[in-house]
């Protein structure tokens, strides 16, 4: 299988991050954006510029800054002496993958300007809009660790991404010796078509899911809006989140049709940036992920 194989690929340059790479390919096969947190050196941006190469797809880099404009990352009309006419230069939104680096560091004007670009897909230059192209995927990153200079992301901003992975450091010697490795020689990739790739959306979407799995997704997602520990559950975007998630889990574990547990496999990148704690549940302790956990289990099958 084309997927399985290009999943394969990019394990081999990038050591022990499997759910980083499960997760990016799952994202863009569903349709949609990945929020990934971590420290800086954990292979982040590697990921998504091999992504890029496998699929010989158009990849872009931003770098958010606290003096970043709108016009910075979609475009802007610019005047032109020699023409005495404007013409639209287009930003690097323009692009099929899109790395937006430390997207907390800039300011709400910024962010709506990248979330229009991700909800719509589309962005409006002057007094004209612009569709983005198939495919359009954003990958935002963010240091756990900075406190100073940076911008809370907004629940609404939050809620646009598919999924949110926690990256850590490795943590075995051998796991730090193969990035040495990899480091010191040329990884090879086995590149695949845009071609390729449509096709593989496509028996995606042919993928059944049974009414009874519809209700335990709706059920799910209710637990999280009542569950003791959580302030504000999830919106019903999580509901779809786990549809589509689902779906290309089923197809990657060779069905054509949805079970509970490809709704389960990665319902924690799926729900942890949907869930917002209570001030009591962090004080005892809790995380996003425990809860889930809890919620799950609470859920029959």
């Amino acid at each position: 299988m084309v997927i399985k194989n290009a999943i394969n690929d990019l394990k081999k340059a990038i050591v022990n991050q499997d759910e980083l790479v499960e997760t990016l390919f799952i994202t863009l096969l569903a349709g949609g954006h990945i929020l990934i947190e971590g420290l800086p050196g954990i292979a982040k941006t590697t990921a998504i510029k091999n992504l890029a190469k496998i699929f010989e797809l158009d990849f872009k880099r931003v770098q958010f800054t606290p003096d970043l404009l709108p016009s910075d990352i979609i475009g802007a009309e610019i005047y032109s002496m020699k023409d005495s006419s404007f013409y639209i230069k287009k930003g690097p939104v323009f692009s099929d993958l899109l790395l937006a680096d430390e997207i907390n560091r800039s300011p709400a004007k910024v962010q709506s300007a990248l979330l229009e670009a991700m909800q719509e897909r589309q962005v409006t230059i002057g007094d004209q809009s612009y569709d983005l192209k198939w495919p359009f995927l954003v990958m935002a990153t963010m240091n756990p660790i900075e406190q100073e200079g940076v911008y809370t992301l907004p629940e609404a901003q939050l809620d646009r991404f598919l999924m949110k992975v926690v990256v850590e450091y490795p943590k075995k010697v051998s796991d730090e010796v193969d990035i040495l490795n990899i480091f010191d020689k040329d990884v090879g990739f086995k590149k695949y078509s845009l071609v390729d790739l449509q096709k593989v959306i496509q028996k995606i979407q042919r993928v059944k899911v049974d009414k009874s799995i519809k209700e335990y997704i709706a059920k799910i997602i209710i637990k999280t809006r009542e569950h003791p520990s959580v302030e504000i559950g999830s919106s019903p975007r999580g509901s779809i989140a786990l549809l589509n998630i689902s779906k290309v889990v089923a197809f990657l574990n060779d069905r054509n049709y949805v079970m509970p547990s490809d709704v389960v496999e990665y319902i924690k990148p799926a729900l942890r940036h949907r869930v917002k704690l209570t001030f009591q549940a962090q004080s005892e302790g809790k995380s996003e992920d425990m809860v889930i956990d809890e919620i799950v289990k609470s859920v029959k099958l």
